[in-house]
């Protein structure tokens, strides 16, 4: 049998945080949250209004630090909620895969994801909703698009740090780019 972890003392004072961004990857998960059809496809995205780290506002995906001693899974299921509610109802699996590995870096030439603050290391995922979703938190706003609104220039001029190609990559993932 296995220790379980307890994480709500996991958080590191502010001090802290900022030297251990200074001289680590921070880990973290992203999440773009999906309403599907009855049969499994994609056909629309949540995005949230929110002030990103550089002090601009900007649409983006749900995204959030993983705790020392905490699952990808329950670091999922904690930021989900607290973006977009307690009954947002994600549909999240037992052993959750990410579609794809972000690194985001201070130096937005380097990968082109980009967090002023730090180097990061995220896992990305697609997850289904069922619930009602409102936007809490940090998050200013929620607005649901289609695949084909989320891919205009327009609204892809809307999210900054990589997240308009993280959103791209999402739906190629899901077979959704034209």
């Amino acid at each position: 049998m296995t220790d379980i972890v307890d994480i709500r003392g996991a958080w590191l004072a502010e001090d802290d945080l900022a030297s251990a961004r200074e001289r680590l990857p921070i880990v973290y998960v992203d999440a773009v949250p999906v309403r599907t059809d009855e049969r499994g496809q994609v056909i629309e995205i949540g995005l949230l209004l929110r002030a990103m780290p550089d002090g601009s506002i900007s649409r983006a995906v749900v995204s959030g630090r993983v705790l020392y001693g905490e699952r990808v899974r329950d670091a999922l299921m904690r930021h989900l909620e607290k973006d977009l509610g307690s009954v947002a109802l994600p549909r999240v699996a037992p052993s959750p895969q990410p579609f794809t590995v972000v690194e985001y870096f201070p130096d937005a030439s380097v990968t082109g994801f980009h967090d002023p603050r730090q180097h990061a290391v995220s896992l990305a995922f697609v997850v289904p909703l069922d619930g009602d979703c409102s936007p809490s938190q940090d998050a200013l706003d929620l607005v649901w698009v289609t695949p084909v609104e989320a891919l205009r220039p327009e609204f892809q001029a809307e999210m900054s740090g990589g997240q308009g190609r993280l959103v791209r990559m999402a739906l190629a993932h899901c077979g959704l780019l034209p």
